[in-house]
């Protein structure tokens, strides 16, 4: 049996990133102000989410620790052992599912307290922290390791997976306080697309699927006949955000196919089983 050549890791500028992760930050920042501004804030802030248990007020708790977590975490020593890639940082955050929750609700009792208004200067201050440091010297040196977990990062990859994370939970909100749509970065959409596309090459490898992002990834992944020239026989193909929705368990895959937003042609295409690539 030939086994597919193994795929070089993708990388992503990091200037790019700093200036993507700037702008989705800033973007979150005035949702929540317009959030919190709104009459109805109280009962917008109880509002259900699609994330179990959470509200939105739970929602918004664990985003500003996601945001502010490497400011305040930036002086921790470093692990020991290679960096985990992104790709297995994708594949691992399912085992840390269940504490994550049970550490967002417990962050959120101590988080929310008082009025909207005081709500929305706590992610205020939650956004600066990450935007001056952004701006700061510490970032200078992406190959810095950093401990996560059981594991370590550098730095630089550590910036991609707060992108993931601000790109992910703003389409949450979108979804739980039924906006039209969340204005995403480009950059920061197109990042997240391709880092859940690889993971799912990394998690179900093969050749008899193309999975196509346009306009930004195409990956060939699931085991079977591997496709050499022409058409593929086995074809997926959706939207960046119908993808990221796919890949994080927001989106059920039958729900997604009847209602086009998911082409999906030739006998291995359905990709059920392999979904969600993050959980």
């Amino acid at each position: 049996m030939v086994r597919p050549a193994a795929r070089r890791p993708r990388s992503y500028d990091p200037g790019k990133v700093r200036t993507a992760l700037a702008a989705q930050t800033e973007a979150l920042r005035a949702a929540v102000r317009e959030l919190c501004a709104d009459p109805a804030a109280e009962r917008l802030l109880a509002a259900p989410t699609r994330l179990g248990e959470w509200r939105v007020r739970e929602l918004l708790a664990h985003l500003d620790g996601q945001l502010s977590w490497l400011p305040r975490h930036i002086g921790d020593l470093p692990a020991g052992g290679e960096p985990l890639a992104l790709t297995a940082w994708v594949a691992r955050s399912g085992g840390r599912a269940g504490q994550l929750d049970a550490n967002a609700l417990s962050y959120a009792a101590d988080w929310y307290s008082g009025s909207p208004e005081q709500l929305a200067a706590r992610f205020d201050a939650a956004a600066e922290e990450l935007l001056g440091f952004l701006d700061g010297p510490e970032v200078a040196d992406g190959q810095r390791r950093l401990a996560v977990q059981s594991d370590s990062m550098t730095l630089a990859d550590l910036l991609v997976t707060r992108l993931l994370e601000a790109v992910v939970h703003a389409d949450d909100l979108a979804a739980a306080l039924e906006l039209p749509a969340f204005p995403h970065d480009r950059f920061a959409l197109a990042s997240t697309s391709r880092l859940l596309a690889d993971a799912f090459a990394d998690q179900v490898p093969g050749g008899a699927v193309e999975l196509r992002i346009p306009p930004y990834a195409v990956v060939q992944a699931v085991p079977g006949p591997r496709h050499t020239r022409g058409t593929p026989p086995n074809v997926v193909e959706t939207d960046p955000l119908s993808w990221i929705r796919l890949a994080t368990g927001r989106l059920d895959w039958a729900a997604a196919v009847d209602r086009a937003q998911v082409s999906a042609s030739g006998e291995r295409s359905d990709l059920s089983g392999y979904l969600p690539v993050l959980r």
